[in-house]
């Protein structure tokens, strides 16, 4: 709960952002639309941390290799966008830098509400996050991140594509299929880490 990680003001004061009666709503919150992340912790296996994102900015889509992710949303709304790679064209495509992929999740979701999990296969291991309001997703990330084991963050946007070879061809029943190509994210994308000073976590 918010409560569970010092956010339980942010939290109350997310409820009345739809209402009318808030005219000022950046003051409510920090006025910057930065996006934060409050480390809370991090060994070989796991890292647990919270993003907390302003209201209309964007966590681009963005991949877990090899990584089970476990999402909860602490507080607001949010809309989620994720796809998982099909992966029988793997070894078809794996010259080329676009892939197809299914998609696993397109819609909003506000808290209080279940948690997200990610395997590294299935679950929508590639996602992104756009702010209807403020909100913040604790984020357990197992094992984490780390570039020397071949766990990187990449980076990516959907593409028009043909497919002269007829891979996608017969998944016509299945749930719709895009492709998506590696993309810098652009350089407005900035998030701030912070140091987490919530209450103390038995870990």
């Amino acid at each position: 709960m918010p409560s569970d990680v010092g956010l339980e003001t942010e939290a109350q004061s997310v409820r009345s952002w739809r209402s009318p009666r808030v005219l000022n709503r950046k003051a409510v919150f920090h006025s910057s639309t930065t996006i934060r992340y409050r480390h809370i912790y991090e060994c070989k296996n796991f890292s647990i941390g919270i993003f907390c994102i302003p209201a209309s900015s964007i966590i681009p889509l963005h991949n877990h290799p090899g990584m089970t992710v476990f999402s909860k949303l602490l507080y607001g709304t949010v809309h989620v966008k994720s796809y998982d790679w099909v992966e029988d064209t793997t070894q078809l495509l794996k010259l080329s830098k676009v892939r197809p992929a299914k998609i696993v999740r397109d819609g909003e979701m506000s808290a209080p509400c279940g948690a997200m999990v990610i395997q590294p296969k299935d679950g929508g291991n590639i996602h992104a996050f756009k702010a209807i309001t403020p909100c913040a997703i604790l984020d357990i990330l197992s094992p984490p991140y780390s570039s020397e084991d071949g766990r990187h963050c990449s980076y990516f946007r959907r593409c028009r594509k043909a497919d002269p070879s007829g891979i996608l061809s017969n998944r016509s029943r299945e749930p719709e299929f895009v492709w998506l190509e590696e993309h810098q994210p652009p350089n407005s994308f900035v998030i701030r880490r912070d140091l987490y000073k919530g209450p103390a976590l038995n870990l």
